[in-house]
């Protein structure tokens, strides 16, 4: 019996240091494993073994009998580095889940979103535009976590439900999609949030009196959609009959040019109560701009901004 017991002893260290020293990487470049719910630690052993996580199929079934209380998590892992079947079952355990991170500033229309899409191997910049390009605007700017299977469908609806979610925070009733345009043009204009709200209110004194907003990223924008974007705005982009371009068209574009932020949606809820109806980027290359109440002074403020950046 004794015998019996220190064979039994000598085994069970034995499989306890496999399962805790065999630190093995049994594959060239990145593996990535999907875990779906339900699978069996025995299952889960062949999946490890077959992408060279583990040496040996058994040895995650063995780990699992030592740490019969780590029960491994659903969802897809990344194996980069050599590892032992404990390390392994630590990181199932505590639900180590790979995800693509997928940040969109403020201000990044859909093409935008597109590229960085694409970019992260979620799926083509195409894809994403020919199925986000309806909620341009209501992609809210954020930091997103989605597996590597998401769907430009499912990447679309979790932007869309994080922009709901903050205009429940500062709105009540449904978005206005005027008030959404108007966001979107200030995010593309402001540097700093303390002129959010007076951009806002300069482009909503236009408004009032039927001029054009002559809004410079309408007009990129507006090339964007024709597919003639070309980094600069072009004087046969100024003249440019797209509806988005508010240097022909009066009102408010057809649709958002970006998708804004908190701030900027805050700002357009609230324009400031001003009598500019002019503004142009301040010479010092601070971010902020000059505003003025007439032509003139606006003119003087443009040559100012000229001269310095000349």
């Amino acid at each position: 019996m004794k015998r019996f017991l220190a064979a039994a002893g000598l085994i069970g260290a034995m499989v306890a240091g496999m399962v805790h020293m065999d630190r093995y990487r049994g594959f060239s470049k990145p593996v990535f494993i999907e875990i779906p719910r339900g699978t069996s630690s025995l299952e889960i052993g062949k999946r490890l073994a077959l992408a060279g996580v583990i040496r040996h199929w058994s040895l995650f079934p063995l780990a699992r009998v030592l740490r019969p209380s780590a029960g491994p998590q659903a969802g897809e892992y990344r194996f980069a580095e050599a590892a032992t079947p404990a390390d392994v079952l630590s990181r199932m355990a505590r639900g180590d889940v790979y995800y693509v991170e997928l940040v969109v500033p403020e201000g990044a229309d859909v093409f935008d979103i597109g590229e960085e899409v694409e970019r992260q191997g979620l799926a083509s910049a195409e894809a994403f535009i020919e199925e986000a390009r309806e909620d341009e605007g209501y992609l809210f700017p954020s930091k997103y976590q989605f597996k590597r299977s998401a769907t430009p469908g499912q990447i679309r609806r979790a932007m869309r439900a994080q922009f709901d979610k903050v205009w429940r925070k500062i709105a009540k009733g449904a978005p206005s999609r005027e008030t959404v345009i108007l966001a979107s043009l200030v995010e593309k204009e402001a540097v700093h949030d303390s002129e959010r709200a007076r951009i806002a209110g300069v482009y909503a004194n236009r408004l009032k009196i039927g001029m054009k907003l002559d809004a410079d990223p309408t007009v990129a924008y507006a090339a964007r959609l024709d597919g003639r974007w070309r980094g600069t705005i072009y004087k046969s982009d100024l003249e440019s009959r797209n509806r988005y371009n508010t240097y022909v068209h009066t009102g408010l574009p057809p649709g958002p040019i970006a998708n804004p932020g908190e701030a900027s949606l805050r700002a357009a809820l609230k324009p400031e109560q001003t009598t500019a109806i002019y503004f142009v980027a301040a010479p010092d290359g601070s971010g902020t701009h000059v505003f003025s109440e007439t032509f003139a002074a606006h003119e003087q403020a443009v040559a100012a901004y000229r001269r310095a950046t000349r």
